[in-house]
């Protein structure tokens, strides 16, 4: 499924360029013949189905991803493990040090809400749609370092820091890390 998507990707690109940089130019210096080379019209078919390629892959990908049951963690995880954004906890002791857990996600709204937050920005008000994503990555990278954490046996995580990214266009990488600790 990666390789399709892999060349439905190039054959995107290569039409894009093509016809950008040798279509464009062709039109302007022919634009009194209004009939279109072979080559612009594979050009822009390749642009069209690579495009095509590319969303049918990945929805097929998703969906297969959400049947697994490997779908979206669930809210709120399981907390045996206590989270602390101090190095102490009044009352404990820190008996052991089990060393560095992280959880770690890359989130994107649908081009739906991004389209609706771009109206919100220009109106003005919170940005909802950015609002719940990194609400549910903030959610779901804990999720995945309270996991490790229970791994280890830790009973706490100490120095809990959250930390995010701009990857690209409307999506955010959302890091976070802390100190797996054993609790006397």
């Amino acid at each position: 499924m990666r390789t399709l998507r892999q060349i439905g990707s190039l054959l995107f690109v290569l039409g894009l360029f093509i016809a950008v940089f040798a279509g464009m130019p062709w039109y302007v210096v022919v634009a009194d013949d209004p009939t279109m080379p072979w080559w612009l019209r594979t050009a822009v078919f390749s642009l069209l189905g690579g495009f095509l390629i590319v969303l049918v892959t990945l929805a097929v990908e998703q969906r297969t991803y959400m049947a697994s049951g490997k779908g979206p963690l669930p809210a709120e995880s399981d907390r045996t493990v206590l989270l602390l954004n101090s190095d102490a906890l009044p009352g404990r002791e820190i008996t052991e040090i089990l060393g560095l857990v992280q959880g770690h996600t890359v989130f994107a709204v649908w081009l739906g809400k991004d389209l609706s937050a771009i109206v919100r920005l220009i109106l003005g008000g919170e940005l909802t749609e950015y609002t719940e994503m990194m609400g549910s990555a903030r959610s779901v990278a804990t999720t995945r370092m309270t996991a490790q954490a229970a791994e280890m046996g830790a009973d706490a995580v100490i120095n809990v820091r959250y930390m995010t990214t701009s990857v690209v266009g409307s999506a955010a990488e959302l890091l976070v890390y802390g100190t797996a600790v054993k609790l006397g």
